[in-house]
């Protein structure tokens, strides 16, 4: 599992995400309880519950297999819960709902930015096509144009880049299209399922501090999904350890990763390649795990 820190990363921003005067902002701004999900005789999800605070950054990490995209996927409303239940700020978020009105009111809650923005975007649409098509589906008659603005200066884009189409972006460009049309609809909570997993690393390092600052300027939460823990160091403030589909170990992202209790842990962090790292015996101790 490689651990990839990019030097030019600043780090985690905890504590310094501005309050909001005057603005009634729940303590939470998402909540799974008792989340389960099986496929067949499998359960890839069993059980697991967190919180996320308004402005916070949560890590939820593991081998592949482990439950982390279907719980995010649960969270989203893309997989429908066997058991529990998705809060957002209080109140429940019914996974599936015919209607239109309440599919567009779930959609603005909560946005999810995929692994390959390229299969998430139009190749035939314009980035300012993309964003405007978005903001006329949730917001009608508002000012588009001054919003297109707006965003693309949010997440480092220009003018010139509007006109453009995905296939002539690179993929750094192409997942801050991704990032500013999920933040078209002003979401609460952005799901990040492996955001910066396809990009080089000094292009992670522009992404992660992005949406460092975004944090910082929005109080959105987010929901990092990922296997590499030099990112969940750099972005979280907490985080979640999931392993065959429950939660092994969880709290601060310095405490867990700095001291893990858990086997399991300890196992993924000496999974990170280093000098003198030895594979078979990382393998042989996941075997008699």
């Amino acid at each position: 599992m490689p651990e990839k820190v990019p030097e030019n990363v600043r780090g985690n921003v905890r504590g310094n995400v501005p309050e909001q005067a005057g603005e009634n902002v729940p303590e939470y701004v998402l909540e799974a309880v008792g989340l389960s999900r099986a496929f067949a005789a499998v359960r890839a999800v069993d059980d697991v519950s967190f919180r996320l605070s308004a402005g916070g950054s949560l890590g939820i990490v593991g081998e592949s297999g482990s439950g982390k995209t279907t719980t995010a996927r649960m969270v989203v409303g893309l997989e429908r819960a066997d058991r529990g239940e998705v809060l957002v700020r209080g109140r429940v978020r019914a996974a599936h709902s015919r209607g239109r009105r309440q599919r567009l009111a779930r959609a603005r809650e909560i946005q999810m930015v995929f692994q390959d923005p390229y299969l998430s975007l139009d190749p035939r649409t314009s980035v300012e096509g993309a964003l405007r098509e978005t903001l006329r589906l949730h917001f009608p008659g508002r000012d588009h144009d001054r919003r297109i603005r707006e965003l693309l200066d949010q997440v480092g884009l220009g003018a010139r880049d509007a006109e453009a189409r995905p296939g002539i972006l690179s993929g750094g460009q192409r997942q801050r299209v991704a990032i500013a049309r999920a933040l078209a609809v002003e979401p609460a909570v952005l799901v990040l399922d492996e955001a910066v997993a396809a990009l080089d690393v000094s292009v992670q390092a522009q992404i992660l501090n992005l949406l460092a600052d975004i944090r910082e300027q929005t109080r959105i939460g987010y929901l990092f999904i990922t296997h590499d823990l030099g990112v969940v160091r750099c972005v979280t403030d907490e985080v979640i350890v999931m392993r065959h589909g429950r939660i092994v170990e969880e709290g601060a992202t310095a405490e867990v990763l700095g001291a893990p209790q858990h086997p399991y842990t300890r196992l993924l962090l000496e999974s990170v390649p280093r000098p003198g790292w030895r594979p078979e015996a990382i393998a042989a101790a996941r075997r008699a795990l």
